[in-house]
């Protein structure tokens, strides 16, 4: 397995591929196209994208469909899960699947694994009714993707054959200690769900960075961080901007979810005080003003929690405020 390191600092961008209120899922995909793009111009290393279900505003379901089709709209930029939910899945199909992509994108494909389920309860059963029990066999699971992918796999009586040497990164995801643990236990590397679930970002990188234990694939620990990222031309313009990004997160604490809501200011006035506290605590993983706010409070981050990559999720209603972001984003990243 191949970790691609840079000469500066890796920076990268996660998708949601957002389906807009007045617009349709096609549309979502077609900015997810040239989202994709601009990130292969700016030289960001990887896009990824997440697996969600049954919500109206986020069309990023069939996670390695996507990933062919941004793969197959870009040059260079490695494409990836983040993640696929394992315990949906059968560890097999998802091997055939990354192993289909990457012998059609060789050296661009990397598998970014979480046991979430993406979504409620409800439909986490319509999913896979045996999602629960994937849950608790999640660090078997794992391992058995590894096997396939492997070479020493060919003497195996079940085979990946498409997967087989395909040298395909693997990436574990979590949004608290658990995963960390096991990303620690099995030498791989780590991404943080800060961009919704930031409380424990310190203590899940101080564990994963304590006891890692490499696999002889990669020597030290490395950690991703994913964060909200919304820059705009002035701190007033970023608000605006965010007011869209904070309406998603109060629908799921209200549990009324929708499609992606143009910015309002006048929403800053609409949520209680409990429902601020709420917010304040999700979104503490958020970097939002002009450039030099932003790359002042990223520096300071990073070099808080010693980190190798940040990737960015720009939950922006404008496509061209969005593409806008992405630019500066970029540009601070070159320097650090």
């Amino acid at each position: 397995m191949t970790i691609f390191i840079k000469k500066n600092m890796n920076y990268s961008f996660l998708d949601l591929v957002y389906v807009k209120e007045n617009k349709t899922v096609q549309d979502a995909f077609i900015e997810l196209k040239a989202t994709a793009q601009k990130a292969d111009d700016l030289n960001f290393t990887r896009y990824w994208l997440a697996e969600h279900h049954n919500m109206e505003g986020v069309a990023s379901n069939a996670t390695s469909v996507l990933m062919g089709y941004v793969a197959a709209n870009t040059q260079k930029i490695r494409v990836g899960s983040g993640g696929v939910m394992l315990p949906n899945h059968s560890p097999l199909a998802i091997t055939e699947q990354f192993g289909t992509l990457a012998q059609i994108y060789p050296n661009r494909i990397d598998l970014g694994l979480g046991r979430a389920p993406g979504t409620d309860g409800l439909t986490a059963q319509h999913m896979n009714e045996n999602f629960m029990k994937n849950v608790h066999e999640f660090p078997k699971n794992v391992s058995a993707i590894q096997q396939y992918l492997s070479t020493e796999n060919a003497e195996s009586k079940v085979r990946a054959f498409v997967a087989e040497g395909t040298d395909i990164p693997v990436y574990l995801l979590g949004s608290s200690t658990d995963s960390a643990v096991l990303a620690a236990a099995y030498g791989l590397p780590y991404a943080f769900a800060s961009h919704f679930a930031p409380q424990q970002l310190g203590a899940a990188f101080k564990f994963y960075t304590d006891e890692f234990q490499s696999n002889g694939e990669i020597p030290l620990p490395y950690k991703i961080a994913c964060v909200n990222v919304i820059i705009g031309e002035t701190n007033e313009e970023a608000k605006l901007h965010a007011s869209t990004f904070y309406k998603i997160f109060l629908g799921l604490i209200r549990n009324q979810r929708s499609k992606m809501k143009q910015p309002d200011m006048t929403f800053y006035d609409d949520w209680t005080v409990v429902e601020e506290a709420q917010l304040s605590q999700m979104i503490a993983g958020s970097f939002i003003g002009d450039k030099e706010t932003v790359a002042r409070n990223l520096k300071q981050f990073i070099q808080r929690y010693q980190i190798n990559e940040v990737m960015m999720s720009c939950p922006i209603y404008s496509a061209e405020k969005r593409l806008y972001s992405m630019e500066q984003f970029a540009s601070i990243m070159s320097e650090i």
